[in-house]
């Protein structure tokens, strides 16, 4: 086993969710890691480094049930500039739906890049209430698959994790509408606000 290149796929990489969990990650993680950001210029430094890691893996916000358009620019330069090796990709995706099946279809079309461009397809771990899961007294769940996703990479097995808040449908939304009405009180945002279809230009 050799090391793990972690890339954060967030639009908002240095503050995002993703960053935690890559840090849980590591954490965990009996074998060595290395973790970058992807941002819109440093595709080329990122894919020169990626013969030295036997396994990569992406860690992202899910963005309109796909991936986020950051990481999509990344894939078509690895698509047009890949190096000689090509290492297992394992996934960690996040969502603020409750149900972590929201996830597929973004694991669906990495699955697929992984197919037609000759990359082996690891691990993957779908984190349903991605955005709230590591501030609730649930977190030990999420924190539980990371370590079992860390181990698996770390031993070459490529399990599909999922977990997400143990909460019935009606006692997810009423959390979440009085988490986002607090948030937007702190910026001055009133409910009703939120609730119009005007937003800042």
């Amino acid at each position: 086993m050799g090391k793990i290149m972690i890339l954060n796929g967030s639009p908002r990489a240095p503050k995002s969710n993703s960053k935690r969990y890559a840090a849980l990650f590591r954490r965990y993680c009996p074998v060595g890691s290395d973790y970058f950001e992807i941002t819109a210029r440093n595709h080329a430094e990122l894919i020169g480094r990626m013969d030295e890691y036997s396994d990569l893996l992406l860690v992202f916000p899910l963005y309109a049930d796909s991936l986020p358009v950051g990481l999509l620019d990344f894939l078509k330069s690895l698509e047009l500039h890949a190096g000689k090796r090509r290492p297992v990709v394992s996934v960690l995706v996040n969502c603020g739906f409750r149900e972590y099946r929201q996830n597929e279809t973004a694991v669906a079309m990495l699955r697929l890049f992984c197919h037609r461009h000759g990359y082996p397809f690891g691990a993957v771990l779908m984190l349903g209430s991605g955005e709230a899961i590591l501030e609730t007294p649930f977190r030990f769940l999420a924190v539980r698959k990371i370590r079992q996703l860390a181990r698996a990479v770390a031993n070459g097995q490529h399990p599909v994790l999922h977990t997400t808040l143990p909460l019935t449908a009606g006692l997810f939304c009423l959390t979440a509408n009085r988490y986002w009405v607090l948030y937007g009180r702190r910026y001055g945002v009133s409910a009703e606000q939120m609730r119009t279809p005007d937003i800042e230009a």
